[in-house]
């Protein structure tokens, strides 16, 4: 009977030993500053309400994407503590600060680069990094939506991305192509614009604008998987060796001829200015020698409007009277009566 005795008693102890080691300790917990939490219990999520769940409000989502996309608004717990939870609820963390991942990043599998082909059917490497966090407003969709939503982020991301390098064109490569001739000497292409019309230097020149298409495109990720995207760096878009060394030939080769062009359109600028100026100094030269004839004609007219014929017949003789000093001969007619 004695050892019954001690046996219930040590199983008592072991109980409350059990019990404080499983419940109180456990039962407090922390919120670190960089983290919010959500309590699930008996795996369910404590909800804001339980009546039905309306389509999130975000105007990122076409109506489609709100109605497939109905997640519950939970409760969310904030920084702080300790808090107090019962043994059958069961605290999810989560770090809402921003982080980057590399864009070859994949949990099945193992990658120096990501493939993809542009419109000239030319497979290229791309590299980068993104930048996201979580977002505080739909945890739901980061715990609960998906198995692994940053895994879901990433071949959304990738997907995107290949498809605008499969269809990207460059506007400013797209309308020098569609002009044979150039009108105004201002829009004569350079070395940089006759690069256009290839897929991978289109791309490369414009890394910040395939960036900004990424972000506009992932702005729809925080109703989908409750996951913000910061910023898309596209750092690389690099071809196979042999295929970036014959680009780099086809852009000396364009380089070269835009130089020469500019070297042509220097030289016709210059022949321009000078026959401009040629002519500007043979109009000053004629009316130069026209001025003193049209003085002179005035000045006949005048005397003649205020003296009459006599008056002129006597301005020219004595006009003449200078020139016949430094005449050598002078032959006179008769004059008629």
């Amino acid at each position: 009977m004695e050892w019954l005795t001690w046996f219930l008693i040590g199983l008592v102890l072991g109980l409350m030993v059990y019990v404080f080691f499983r419940v109180v300790l456990t039962a407090f917990y922390i919120i670190p500053p960089d983290q919010r939490a959500v309590i699930t219990t008996f795996g369910r999520a404590d909800r804001l309400s339980e009546d039905f769940v309306e389509p999130l409000d975000d105007p990122n989502l076409s109506e489609d994407e709100k109605k497939r996309y109905t997640y519950p608004k939970v409760r969310v717990v904030g920084p702080g503590g300790p808090y107090f939870k019962m043994p059958w609820q069961k605290v999810h963390k989560v770090s809402v600060a921003t982080r980057s991942v590399d864009l070859v990043w994949d949990p099945t599998k193992k990658q120096e680069t990501i493939e993809a082909v542009t419109k000239d059917n030319l497979t290229t490497g791309v590299n980068g990094q993104i930048r996201y966090r979580v977002s505080e407003n739909n945890l739901y969709a980061f715990l609960f939506g998906v198995s692994s939503p940053l895994e879901h982020i990433m071949g959304y991301f990738v997907s995107v991305l290949r498809e605008r390098i499969a269809t990207f064109s460059d506007p400013k490569g797209a309308s020098l192509l569609a002009k044979p001739a150039v009108d105004d000497d201002d829009d004569m292409p350079t070395s940089v614009d006759l690069s256009e019309g290839v897929s991978i230097n289109d791309l490369r020149k414009n890394l910040p604008l395939l960036n900004s298409y990424m972000e506009e495109q992932c702005r729809c990720t925080p109703g989908r998987y409750g996951v913000e995207l910061d910023a898309a760096l596209i750092t690389s878009i690099d071809p196979p060796p042999e295929v970036d060394r014959a680009l780099s030939a086809i852009n000396s080769t364009r380089n070269q001829v835009a130089a020469d062009l500019s070297t042509a359109q220097a030289d016709a600028e210059q022949q321009i200015t000078m026959s401009k100026r040629a002519v500007d100094i043979a109009s000053n030269n004629a009316q130069a020698e026209v001025a003193p004839l049209r003085e002179l004609a005035r000045t006949l007219t005048q005397i003649k409007h205020e003296g009459g014929s006599t008056a002129v017949k006597a301005y020219i003789r004595d006009l003449k009277v200078p020139l016949l000093s430094k005449a050598v001969s002078v032959v006179q007619t008769r004059e008629e009566k």
